[in-house]
Parts: C-alpha cells; sequence; structure tokens
C-alpha cells in the first residue's frame, strides 16, 4: 500500500511531465532532474547527503533558505538525468522519499527544466 503522500508525490510526476509535453519540451532528450530536500536540522541535512553520495548520487552543496513564514531551513538537491517518463522519474521519487525517511528530512519533490 502506498502511503497518501508518495502517492500525492507520483500524482505531481504525471502532472508535470503532462504540463511540460503539453507546452513542447523535447520528449526524446534526457531532461535534468533535481530532487528537492529541506531540514531545519543542518546535521541531518548533511547526513543525509552524505548518505545519497555514499550511494552514488550526485548531490549538491547544502544551502540555507528562509520560508515564506520567516523560518531558517537547510537544503540540498540531488540531481539525475532521465527519459521524461513517469515510471522512471515515480522510481526515482520512491527512492528519494525512502532517503528523506531514512534521515528524517523532507523530500520537497522534484523539478525539471523545459528542453529545446
Amino acid at each position: 500500500m502506498i502511503d497518501q503522500e508518495l502517492q500525492e508525490l507520483f500524482d505531481y510526476t504525471e502532472s508535470l511531465i503532462d504540463e511540460l509535453i503539453e507546452d513542447g519540451t523535447n520528449e526524446e532528450v534526457h531532461h535534468t532532474i533535481e530532487h528537492h530536500f529541506s531540514s531545519e536540522d543542518f546535521n541531518a541535512l548533511e547526513q543525509a547527503a552524505v548518505t545519497a553520495f555514499k550511494m552514488g548520487l550526485e548531490v549538491e552543496e547544502p544551502e540555507e533558505a528562509e520560508l515564506e513564514d520567516g523560518t531558517k531551513v537547510f537544503a540540498f538537491d540531488i540531481i539525475t538525468e532521465q527519459a521524461l517518463e513517469a515510471e522512471i522519474i515515480n522510481d526515482e521519487v520512491k527512492a528519494m522519499y525512502q532517503l528523506a525517511k531514512q534521515c528524517k528530512i523532507d523530500y520537497d519533490g522534484w523539478g525539471t527544466y523545459f528542453e529545446e
């Protein structure tokens, strides 16, 4: 059984892919996928980044950010290159979600760029 939060992430994947295709992104090329992570606890976030790096993933440098309500958080992205296919991206989403839960940080979903 998939929990509600993970199902919402899967629904977002479908929606974002549909929007990109509708806007005319090049479906034939790999897209840069940025998986977003955050936490108010820098040590937990840093440990998650180290864990991801040891898994062979491309990890961006953690940085400090401020939420709309003024709360300070720390964040980093994991970068992959993937075909714009829901099944492939959802496999990644599930792995990233599990990493975040394991490390007790937040997985804030993913994003990508329009490709010519």
